[in-house]
């Protein structure tokens, strides 16, 4: 698949997510195949006034290429200039959030708000066009408000007709909940109206999944969320399926180990012992939540109070894993509810991850 000037082959993309997609994880999801990352979603007002947060969501290093920075606002003139301030920096990729259903962005007539008015959409990729110079601008788009509004065909022409170079449509409506079913056939119904590139998104947990949606949409590539968490081998086995035909399988837990040691003292050397706690914390769950004992885990990794205890928990757990301590039965429940979107340790207003 080609954007602009990039060209990523097969290779899958990874989604915005705030509090998930920092420098740590993106490194190791590129590591593991991922066509292209993209930072944590970034207010296009905090970027023109500098503030420091928002700078530091939209930092990356130039080894983190090809990366995407995905901007919320709702003022084209905003917006325009924010992109013309991202592009100094170089990324290969700056999208606009239409999806984000989250009430706190949606009171305030963003992220998937948007999806009310195409016109404005349009409006506001001709400003980001205008002012990102080479850079391609991308929408993240939802179907629409609610399954009895859908005007997703009017959504992706306004990007189309307006500059954008990519669009990518989530299969739920804005107040869908996360157990509801993605409706793919959308995604084909737009590759089918649109000329530039579609990417589709939502419920992609296995490199199977990847392999059904593309079939079935004819979608040029696809976006990981959810299937991403603690699991960043789907583009290491989605890439291995595409070159050999084998899914290579569900991945070993040494190796798995190995990746979530490295992942945790990445997050620990970003972004300092006390605050990359809990967040590493998160992560180990995700990493384990597919294998016995994540209840276990789950009573332990709560009262953790230093890295040393939760390395030490880590290569005791995956060495019980190891040697068959652990029965299977205590895994459907934590795996139903995380495909529930009960994420552990995120705030409600931040676990609206697009997946």
């Amino acid at each position: 698949m080609k954007i602009g000037s990039l060209d990523i082959g097969h290779k899958l993309f990874l989604a915005p997510m705030a509090e998930v997609t920092d420098s740590s994880f993106r490194r190791i999801c590129k590591e593991q195949g991922a066509g292209i990352t993209f930072t944590q979603m970034v207010s296009a007002e905090g970027v023109i006034k500098n503030n420091f947060e928002s700078l530091r969501i939209l930092s990356f290093n130039r080894n983190e290429k090809p990366i995407g920075v995905q901007v919320l606002g709702n003022d084209p003139s905003i917006l325009g200039e924010a992109a013309k301030e991202i592009s100094r920096l170089k990324p290969d990729l700056i999208d606009l959030n239409c999806g984000c259903p989250v009430d706190k962005v949606t009171t305030n007539n963003m992220g998937s708000a948007l999806l009310d008015d195409p016109k404005m959409i349009g409006k506001i990729i001709r400003k980001m066009a205008d002012n990102a110079g080479d850079v391609p601008i991308s929408v993240k788009l939802r179907l629409g408000k609610d399954r009895s509004h859908i005007n997703i065909f009017e959504t992706a022409k306004a990007v189309e007709d307006s500059g954008g170079s990519l669009v990518f449509v989530h299969g739920r409506a804005r107040n869908d909940k996360y157990e509801t079913e993605p409706e793919w056939s959308w995604i084909g119904k737009v590759k089918e109206l649109v000329k530039i590139p579609v990417v589709g998104n939502g419920s992609i947990f296995f490199p199977q999944d990847v392999k059904k949606m593309k079939d079935e949409t004819g979608c040029d590539s696809v976006m990981v969320a959810r299937g991403a968490l603690g699991n960043p081998f789907i583009f290491s086995r989605y890439n291995k399926l595409v070159e050999t035909g084998e899914d290579p399988g569900i991945t070993e837990i040494n190796v798995v180990k190995e990746v979530l040691l490295k992942h945790i003292n990445s997050i620990e050397s970003e972004f300092g012992e006390v605050v990359a706690l809990d967040r590493a914390k998160k992560q180990t769950v995700w990493y384990l939540k597919d294998y016995p004992g994540i209840n276990f885990l789950l009573e332990k990794v709560f009262g953790l109070r230093n890295f040393d205890s939760l390395r030490q928990l880590i290569n005791d757990h995956t060495a019980k894993i190891t040697s068959g301590e652990y029965g299977e039965s205590d895994k459907v429940d934590v795996i139903n509810k995380f495909k529930k979107k009960v994420l552990f340790w995120l705030t409600e207003d931040k676990t609206q991850i697009q997946g």
